[in-house]
């Protein structure tokens, strides 16, 4: 989905590269993903996903090609400016990555404290409703010790949107849920991305959960974008990349077998 108006489009990626020494990981890729969608990036592992995340957040810088988030280009904006831009955006991290020493209200109060002159009692207001919207209000006092993985799950996603941004990342948020917290999780992300007004960009393996609350599906391999649409796009895709993936096929595009000589050759070559 490259092709949309500068007003409807939230992140721009253009002609993007990135390596990892000799390694390359991002070779020229264009996406665009559009203000109040929910866009999931796919791929096989290693293909650059999370990546592309720290990429859009400005963790790293791209070796050529642009990312811009909401006009503005990432790799050229200054620590103060990068470190603005960024409380304008969410990140909920496949851990959860809660503060263990504190409990659920404080987790989810510090982006408030750290980034805001609010006074105390608003901030238990702010809280109190953030953990209302991920219906964890009655776990307030609990430590993260005390909860299970998609109750930490959600406290993280609280506390992703205690400072209303615009954006939310999600990296793998279903790795590891059983089927009730994945379909738990899959409603927050949905309804908080329309209620909100957000727009969410996920990382994630599973066809079938992202595909039920998607918009727009990016699928990764190699270091190219090999099919971008719809999830109903995709499903129609003749892409072979496409259709290895979402059908989990185990031989295709992506090889079974890593490279390697002739299997009789080397087989049988040090007998002879």
């Amino acid at each position: 989905m490259a092709n949309a108006s500068k007003d409807e489009v939230l992140v721009r990626i253009r002609g993007l590269h990135f390596s990892h020494g000799p390694r390359v990981i991002l070779d020229g890729i264009d996406v665009d993903i559009r203000r109040g969608s929910v866009a999931t990036i796919m791929g096989p592992s290693g293909t650059g996903k999370t990546t592309l995340l720290r990429l859009i957040g400005g963790q790293l810088k791209p070796d050529a090609g642009t990312v811009e988030v909401d006009g503005q280009n990432v790799a050229s904006l200054s620590r103060g400016e990068l470190f603005q831009l960024r409380k304008r955006m969410g990140m909920m991290f496949q851990t959860g990555a809660l503060f263990t020493d504190l409990t659920v209200f404080d987790n989810v109060a510090f982006p408030l404290r750290e980034h805001t002159d609010l006074p105390e009692s608003m901030i238990r207001d702010l809280v109190i409703i953030k953990l209302n919207a991920v219906g964890l209000r009655g776990a307030r006092d609990l430590m993260p010790s005390e909860l299970s993985g998609g109750m930490a799950r959600r406290v993280a996603l609280a506390r992703a949107i205690s400072l209303d941004p615009m954006m939310i990342m999600y990296d793998e948020p279903f790795t590891g849920q059983d089927p009730i917290t994945v379909g738990v999780i899959m409603q927050l992300i949905r309804r908080l991305n329309d209620n909100m007004g957000l727009t969410s960009v996920i990382v994630s393996h599973d066809v079938a959960e992202v595909s039920a609350i998607s918009d727009q599906i990016c699928l990764l391999s190699g270091g190219k974008v090999v099919a971008d649409g719809s999830p109903r796009d995709l499903r129609e895709s003749q892409s072979a990349w496409a259709k290895q993936f979402l059908n989990a096929e185990p031989d295709g595009p992506v090889p079974f077998h890593y490279p390697a000589k002739d299997y009789r050759d080397d087989l049988f070559g040090e007998r002879d």
